[in-house]
């Protein structure tokens, strides 16, 4: 899609969008994890084998964090920003070191505001996918979107 900044009445149902790569490293996982979700399975690979991961893992939060900065960079380059007004998320299979992540995303709903003609929500559902096409997360994000005004139609 454009490079052009997106306002709410240049999205469409179907709209899609695909990031570049980004490659997960082990110290990586253990870095993020040490500060934000110190669990064995996400510091440790010896403790981690034993755990029904098996192995070291990324934190969810790791991987949700990776979607966000891969959306930013390859998603819809909203107007206003991408910012949230609510969602989910749901972890399919572990993001492991060595993984190369991508996000492929898809406008799935367009939600005019009744109360602020200024804008609508723009709901995009995201995948992120692993090199061998696994998915290990899927997204679902309302997003506020600006509406274009007179002076920039």
């Amino acid at each position: 899609m454009s490079q052009q900044p997106l306002f709410f009445d240049d999205l469409h149902i179907g709209d899609q969008f695909r990031s570049g790569p980004h490659e997960l490293k082990a110290e990586d996982i253990k870095r993020f994890a040490s500060e934000f979700d110190p669990q064995p399975f996400h510091l440790d690979d010896e403790a981690a084998r034993a755990t029904i991961f098996g192995g070291l893992a990324a934190s969810g939060w790791h991987t949700a964090a990776i979607t966000m900065r891969l959306m930013v960079t390859g998603g819809p380059r909203l107007a206003n920003g991408i910012i949230g007004a609510g969602g989910e998320v749901e972890w399919k299979t572990p993001a492991r070191p060595g993984d190369v992540l991508h996000v492929e995303s898809e406008i799935v709903e367009l939600i005019p505001s009744r109360s602020r003609p200024d804008r609508g929500v723009a709901v995009l559902r995201s995948k992120t996918f692993n090199q061998r096409g696994e998915v290990v997360q899927v997204t679902t994000a309302k997003l506020m979107a600006t509406r274009r005004t007179s002076a920039q139609a």
